[in-house]
């Protein structure tokens, strides 16, 4: 057994050494540092309003603003960066984010009222530059373009959702210490100079300018007459050639067209002739997947917030959860190791019905040492859920789409966790924190029954021998396709 395992683990980590080769070790330094304030200034206006105003329903509405701007506007930048490429729109938006959260702070100490307060929550989500949706998109489109196998596809999503995980654990964290020791001002203060900071330099990595735009009248349906793709063109002119095709003219002018055919499709992306291409009604069903998945994790986050205080331990609910975060991105990392041969939906079913099991201990957990236990393990089942969703969102949509597609299955995971924290605190006021944790584990019944019925396919734009055109739904079943 020791032996299988050296080998296994030297697979994996040779995996992760290919992501970081497609990169550099810069860029995920970069983008962890970039996606931090967006975790940081959830729960810090929430805090920051509540201590300047002394009004737990002045810091709601505020906190509820910023994450409806976000969950809003967060496709909107992902469509942008599409359409415009990353480089343009991260910094335009890291540095109108860096002003929003500013003008928040400035806001709060200030005491404005809270219909202006509420105005500048929503202006800083939806500002926000989703580093961790964009680094997402970027990273699986470079390991698509270098070929590389779909082992290090995979594990391009463990990475990203782990940093996801890491900065959604150190944020609120942050804000805590920095509320504790001084003032949870100093907490935003610095989420403003992080996004500045952090989201300039992901804009202006050179990895940027590898993710070219698509534009739109690039495809192939609604290309003007005399616009066809360059080997139309070069072959449409063939024909004016003298009869002899086997004179050296004619073998010349072929090779010249061909040869002009392929720089002008050098420089018109591959992606481009799907600029237009709909995003296929199958992605519904994995937002619904990821809206659910944000409801558990509002309804776990409502249901330890209320148990640590009924039980006087109110300052232990963060670490609680911190707990759940950590063993999630030990997971997410794991899951390199899974072998190929047990596809994604097969994965996805596992982890969503892992996820129900685990959640029903919730119900009968009455102490802390229970609820560090339980959530501990619960943990586990999350960043599987969570990349491999990703996984198949990434393979259904159109690859010109997949900013805009990674922007709304964030959009769609914030969404769930802020209406649900808004839903769950208001039943665990009359029914206690079993009733969070109850909404929780329905959330996740749901989740594994769309893993069950709903058959994500994959992209018809993709050639079928490509290794992403397919993903095997079990070691017998091959993929359904559309």
């Amino acid at each position: 057994m020791g032996t299988t395992g050296r080998p296994d683990r030297r697979r994996t980590r040779d995996t992760y050494r290919q992501v970081i080769a497609l990169t550099g070790p810069l860029l995920p330094c970069v983008s962890f540092l970039g996606r931090l304030p967006t975790a940081t200034v959830q729960f810090g206006s929430v805090l920051l309003v509540a201590r300047t105003s002394g009004s737990l329903s002045a810091a709601g509405l505020t906190g509820g603003a910023l994450a409806l701007g976000q969950v809003v506007c967060g496709p909107v930048v992902g469509r942008l960066a599409d359409r415009h490429g990353q480089r343009r729109v991260v910094l335009a938006f890291s540095l109108a984010n860096a002003l929003a959260v500013a003008s928040l702070v400035a806001g709060a100490l200030a005491a404005l009222p809270t219909a202006v307060l509420t105005l500048l929550g929503a202006a800083a989500g939806g500002t926000m530059p989703l580093v961790g949706p964009l680094a997402r998109a970027r990273l699986v489109a470079l390991a698509r373009r270098s070929g590389a196998p779909e082992s290090t596809v995979g594990a391009a999503l463990s990475v990203e959702s782990t940093l996801d995980e890491m900065s959604f654990v150190l944020g609120p964290a942050l804000v805590g210490l920095a509320s504790v020791l001084a003032h949870p001002a100093y907490a935003m203060a610095g989420a403003a100079l992080l996004v500045a900071v952090c989201g300039t330099a992901f804009a202006l990595h050179p990895t940027a300018l590898t993710i070219a735009p698509a534009p739109e009248n690039q495809h192939p349906a609604h290309a003007p007459a005399g616009t066809e793709p360059p080997e139309d063109r070069a072959s449409a002119r063939l024909p004016d050639a003298p009869a002899s095709e086997d004179s050296a003219p004619t073998r010349a002018r072929a090779a010249a067209a061909a040869e002009a055919g392929a720089r002008e499709r050098a420089r018109v992306p591959a992606a481009a002739v799907t600029a237009l291409a709909p995003m296929p009604r199958c992605v519904h069903a994995l937002r619904a997947s990821l809206a659910l998945q944000g409801a558990m994790f509002g309804a776990c986050q409502a249901g330890i917030t209320a148990l640590t205080a009924r039980l006087g331990q109110e300052e232990q609910a963060g670490l609680v959860y911190a707990a759940m975060g950590v063993t999630s991105a030990a997971a997410g990392l794991a899951m390199a190791a899974v072998p190929a041969r047990f596809g994604l939906p097969a994965r996805r079913r596992l982890a969503t019905a892992a996820a129900f099991v685990l959640s029903l201990p919730l119900l009968r957990t009455h102490g802390l040492a229970g609820l560090y236990a339980v959530v501990t393990v619960l943990g586990v089942a999350y960043a599987p859920h969570l990349i491999t969703v990703f996984g198949l969102t990434e393979r259904a949509v159109p690859p010109a789409r997949l900013a805009e597609a990674m922007a709304f299955a964030t959009s769609a995971l914030v969404g769930g966790q802020a209406l649900s924290v808004a839903v769950t605190g208001r039943l665990t006021d009359s029914y206690g924190p079993r009733a969070a944790f109850a909404v929780a584990s329905t959330a996740a019944a749901l989740t594994f029954v769309i893993a069950l019925t709903a058959r994500p396919t994959a992209h018809s734009g993709r050639a079928a021998p490509a290794p992403h055109a397919r993903v095997d739904d079990d070691p017998t079943e091959s993929f359904r396709r559309g």
